[in-house]
């Protein structure tokens, strides 16, 4: 109860100063962003749903999800204010990653003891890389500011697979086509993307911000490619070939299109 009647203090406090116009605290903080700031924004989700059950009387209460970004096609996101009314937007995503998967296999070696195993090994790898960045007008001189304006984004990814046999392709094991690498074919996107929203601060440099964004997103995979090997009775023969089809992708990207909710904190 005590913790319901606090919240919906601080609540209605915020909200009357809001009311009044002013941008400084008691303290003469400034609440609103300024000319130079940098900015960062996470998902306010978890804030919000813990806020909520102050008045629901859940039991165990917490803010879960952890510290996460406010759209997660993107793994940071920040800003630079350029003026008070302007700023530069910048968001990124490297991602990269290895898996190593060992089987065991009976050995097709006939010298080998009854019941010998040997490693088959498979080798995953992939790489993904998304940048956006954009410029973002700001509308208003009080604790509640509206956004908009554009960015731009490119993305690339990768991927590969490789086998690592335990048993060598020889006459006692005569492979016919067998996989020893497997590439994705490379993705390369670009898109573009228009956003609108609004920021109410809640707190000196600190800011809850809801905001949506359309985009078009223009992507290209080429093909895949297979290498194999074949035991033509006297020697390995390796073969590569190209597989699948190149695609070419242009519409609204649901990675880019969507609704956020964030919180925003600024600094310099």
């Amino acid at each position: 109860m005590r913790k319901t009647v606090l919240f919906t203090a601080a609540l209605l406090s915020s909200a009357a100063i809001a009311q009044t116009g002013e941008i400084t605290s008691a303290k003469g903080e400034n609440w609103l962003s300024q000319d130079g700031d940098w900015g960062l924004t996470f998902d306010a989700n978890p804030l919000l749903n813990y806020g909520g059950n102050l008045f629901n009387g859940t039991a165990g209460n917490n803010i879960g999800g952890g510290l996460t970004w406010a759209n997660p096609w993107f793994a940071i996101q920040g800003k630079k204010l350029t003026a008070a009314n302007k700023a530069l937007r910048a968001k990124v995503r490297i991602g990269f990653g290895n898996q190593k998967d060992t089987d065991l296999v009976p050995s097709t070696d006939p010298n080998a003891a009854a019941g010998t195993l040997v490693d088959d090994v498979t080798k995953n790898s992939q790489f993904n890389l998304v940048l956006g960045v954009g410029m973002e007008n700001r509308v208003g001189s009080t604790r509640v500011v509206g956004v908009y304006g554009a960015e731009a984004y490119l993305a690339f990814g990768s991927s590969n697979t490789k086998y690592e046999y335990g048993n060598a392709a020889s006459a006692d094991n005569p492979v016919s086509g067998r996989v020893t690498e497997s590439k994705g074919g490379s993705t390369f996107g670009f898109g573009v993307g228009a956003f609108v929203g609004v920021e109410w601060f809640c707190a000196p440099k600190v800011s809850l911000s809801g905001e949506y964004t359309w985009g078009l997103m223009l992507s290209s995979t080429g093909h895949t490619s297979n290498t194999s090997e074949t035991w033509d009775g006297t020697s390995v023969v390796t073969t590569t070939v190209d597989g699948g089809t190149k695609e070419f992708d242009f519409g609204i990207d649901t990675g880019v299109t969507g609704g956020s909710v964030g919180i925003n904190f600024y600094f310099q």
